[in-house]
């Protein structure tokens, strides 16, 4: 499976303008390092997107640490720890001031499952949801809203065909949709959820292709209409439908103009901005960010329209370090953090407004982190 990876580093440096001036609420941003099985913690200056790192960071978590999730409350952050001596999930309690406390001991993810490696929590809080890339399965644990424990469901794990490469619930939470990479054909699969039950939907289209190869990167808008794919292998993006009513919904159906092949290479992570205006995709191949805009029908539109801050023009995709492979809008949407695999591993912030991206400082690191989780 693709490797993406994310990393955010203290920050040294001042910008010259500011985006969302006169906020003054923080926000706290985690990563995982899966090499030192470790998590950083930062403050992001709300102000300016710089990141100042934590007293007590890194903190270490177990083996393999690879992806992380906030429980919505703010109060728990949970890691998953895919390595051979684990094969489970840490939960952290969270401070006021972002600080974190590991609570022991770690919670397995069962003896039918094996190398939990993503994970994805429900708009309520009440469940998470674990990927196992290795037993092709997809674990479910409710969370205890008073500790943030986990206990798995009775009807936990729930199979899957292929090694999961991403999953993403609806904004709902009613649908859990799954990629999958099939040799020459990605596959996306879609089940209702039900008190945390997972259930294939009955639909002669479960699963669906994303005609293209290796979907890595999962995007659905905030209004819950469509599910972008990015065909990692294939240079294009998949854009479904995901059906409102009828039998079953919930169901996916390919829209016209899709699969949107574009002139870079090897997408790999994707993100909406909070309003939905504005599709970002990570193109590891071309070293860049490219930023679309989308129309009523669902399909993106590579955005040229405006100019920087420093007078250059847009032309929709924005340079970056070597290998962009991860995408974390945060909650403001005004700044964009994209993680870099090639050279310095590293993060690269930008300001974003309007559609137009502005390099603000990128930050070096000596290994490559994975997963981002920020917490309002």
């Amino acid at each position: 499976m693709l490797q993406k990876s994310l990393v955010l580093i203290f920050a040294v440096a001042s910008i010259a303008s500011c985006v969302g001036c006169g906020q003054t609420q923080s926000n706290y941003v985690y990563a995982t390092v899966s090499a030192a099985n470790q998590v950083f913690a930062y403050r992001e200056d709300p102000n300016s997107g710089v990141l100042t790192e934590l007293s007590g960071s890194p903190y270490p978590a177990g083996d393999g640490a690879s992806s992380v999730v906030a429980h919505p409350s703010g109060k728990y952050l949970y890691v998953a720890n895919p390595g051979q001596l684990e094969n489970d999930i840490s939960l952290f309690t969270i401070a006021s001031n972002g600080v974190l406390t590991e609570k022991l001991p770690r919670t397995p993810v069962g003896v039918n499952a094996s190398q939990p490696a993503l994970l994805a929590m429900d708009p309520a809080g009440a469940f998470l949801y674990v990927a196992n890339t290795k037993s092709n399965n997809i674990s479910v644990f409710s969370i205890d809203s008073g500790s943030g424990a986990l206990t798995q469901l009775v009807t936990s794990p729930t199979a899957v065909t292929a090694p999961p490469l991403n999953m993403k619930l609806a904004p709902s939470g009613d649908y859990l949709y799954v990629t999958t990479s099939g040799g020459q054909d990605g596959y996306i699969f879609a089940f209702s959820v039900n008190a945390g039950v997972l259930a294939p939907l009955t639909s002669p289209q479960n699963p669906v292709s994303t005609s293209g190869i290796n979907p890595n990167g999962l995007a659905i808008d905030p209004t819950g209409s469509y599910l972008y794919a990015a065909n990692t292998s294939s240079g294009s993006i998949a854009i479904f439908a995901i059906g409102a009513t009828g039998t079953p919904a919930g169901s996916l159906s390919q829209i016209p103009g899709s699969p949107l092949a574009g002139n870079y290479l090897a997408p790999v992570s994707l993100s909406f901005d909070p309003k939905g205006s504005y599709l970002y995709v990570a193109n590891q191949g071309s070293n860049n960010v490219a930023v679309y805009s989308i129309s009523s029908t669902g399909l993106p539109s590579l955005f040229t329209g405006g100019t920087t801050n420093n007078g250059t023009t847009s032309t929709g995709a924005f340079f970056t370090e070597g290998n962009p492979s991860y995408l974390a809008v945060d909650p403001s949407g005004s700044y964009l953090y994209v993680g870099n695999q090639g050279g310095s591993t590293g993060i690269q912030a930008f300001t974003a407004s309007g559609g137009i991206l502005t390099d603000i400082y990128t930050y070096g690191v000596g290994n490559t982190p994975t997963s981002i989780a920020v917490v309002k």
